[in-house]
């Protein structure tokens, strides 16, 4: 629960489709209802909020990084945690979420690096997208990125939210409330009570060192 000793915590809750009012977008509002609930604060934004052209380094040389890259770095770096919402597509994550992302990771230092992160999906099949999420990890663990084990995937979601915008079966509700609550335990533990540092090694046998150590000293 909201610690009034401290600031309120904030999340970040984008949704990764680039459909309008898509089964992703209910997701992610339902998602930010159950943050507000537990007495924090959610920003709801959509891959259209971040507009970036196909990563391309003589593009990024000649101009820079785009407007839409700067913005979500700086939603970012505002946000204590993430929470990615985000639809499958052929069996894997969005190409325009990719993209995204590769510009974001441009920044030194990444804007993804350190952040506590929960992956959410939404789908029409059997598997709720789960396989995208699977997909999305790699970059995401990859650039810092701390992404919490238990991911939310909502199978059959066309026919799964009420009129008010809920979940019309009350076990899957309880469950999404469930793991919003213990992300945001989470977050709320590791942003008021961080624990001494420890290195984080991209290779197994890699010795802890100021060239390998990942993860900001501060």
């Amino acid at each position: 629960m909201n610690a009034q000793t401290h600031h309120t915590l904030r999340f970040l809750v984008l949704s990764a489709s680039g459909r309008t009012d898509s089964l992703n977008d209910q997701l992610a509002r339902l998602t930010a209802d159950a943050i507000e609930a537990d007495g924090w604060v959610a920003d709801v934004v959509s891959l259209k909020d971040f507009v970036v052209p196909g990563y391309d380094g003589d593009d990024e040389a000649a101009h820079g990084i785009p407007a839409g890259a700067e913005h979500l770095k700086q939603c970012l770096e505002s946000a204590d945690a993430l929470v990615v919402v985000s639809p499958e597509y052929n069996g894997s994550m969005p190409g325009v979420l990719k993209n995204l992302i590769d510009w974001v990771s441009r920044f030194r230092p990444h804007p993804f690096n350190g952040m506590q992160t929960l992956l959410m999906s939404a789908s029409p099949s059997m598997a709720g997208g789960n396989r995208g999420l699977w997909a999305l990890r790699v970059p995401l663990e990859h650039l810092g990125a701390r992404v919490y084990p238990d991911m939310f995937s909502l199978a059959l979601a066309h026919s799964m939210f009420t009129a008010d915008g809920r979940l019309s079966e009350e076990p899957l509700q309880r469950r999404l409330d469930a793991t919003v609550v213990n992300f945001a335990n989470l977050v709320e533990a590791t942003t008021y009570y961080p624990r001494a540092k420890q290195a984080w090694k991209e290779y197994l046998g890699q010795l802890p060192s100021s060239d390998a150590d990942q993860v900001p000293t501060a």
